[in-house]
């Protein structure tokens, strides 16, 4: 078994993005927002769903509450019926409500351009912290989701779990420049194709470049019924 160079890895990471550059073209943060508040409030509320059912329970939330102050001072029970579509509502009302108590308090109700500062508020991890610095502020950074992460391993880029462990490896393979794109294209490419429970490796044009190509559907045909279009 022939061992990876440091080097091949790189050069074959940074391939990787550039050929899912061919494959969504359209790649792009797929939660709609206005302003860094709503792309934070938007990020905390699609844990454990999908970010068609947080878009569609945003408009209402964000005409009732409109800014960290109105979050802040949420009544609890009207902000619950309202959020309970995306799941764990009474865990994420809290959130929502922590976010802006925070924000007014600690930020004169502004979101911070600061990854420290952003995992300083409720309900507020890493992975959040860089959606928004990235897609808000335009601030380069690597969103290590479920999709990120399933992804990377398979391609043999880490074999590390933890999400910060896993943004530190592909932060060492894609171009600082890239990163916020990159997240993007392998988000897009993870919901679209290289699904967690069968992904459709028959139809995957990445397949020449992953040591896991096989572990999903092989006949093309077949695959090409599992690719995804949104």
């Amino acid at each position: 078994m022939t061992t990876e160079s440091r080097l091949a890895l790189v050069r074959r990471a940074r391939r990787t993005n550039r050929e899912l550059a061919v494959v969504h073209p359209d790649a792009h943060c797929e939660l709609d927002f206005r302003s860094p508040l709503e792309l934070l409030v938007a990020t905390v509320l699609s844990a454990q769903t999908t970010d068609k059912r947080v878009n569609a329970t945003t408009p209402e939330l964000f005409a009732r509450f409109p800014d960290a102050a109105a979050l802040a001072g949420a009544d609890r029970e009207e902000l619950e019926e309202i959020l309970r579509p995306t799941g764990f509502f009474r865990a994420k009302a809290r959130s929502v409500v922590g976010i802006g108590q925070a924000l007014v308090e600690r930020y004169d109700g502004e979101v911070p351009a600061d990854l420290d500062a952003l995992v300083s508020l409720p309900g507020v991890g890493r992975k959040t912290a860089n959606v928004v610095l990235s897609d808000a502020f335009g601030v380069p950074g690597l969103t290590v989701d479920t999709h990120v992460g399933r992804l990377v391993r398979r391609w043999g880029w880490t074999a590390e779990e933890d999400p910060v462990k896993v943004e530190s490896a592909v932060a060492g393979l894609i171009e600082k420049r890239e990163w916020t794109i990159f997240s993007h294209r392998t988000i897009f490419h993870g919901r679209r194709v290289c699904h967690a429970r069968t992904p459709a490796c028959g139809a995957c044009a990445l397949a020449h470049l992953c040591p896991s190509s096989g572990v999903g559907e092989q006949d093309p045909v077949r695959a090409e019924r599992l690719v995804k279009t949104s």
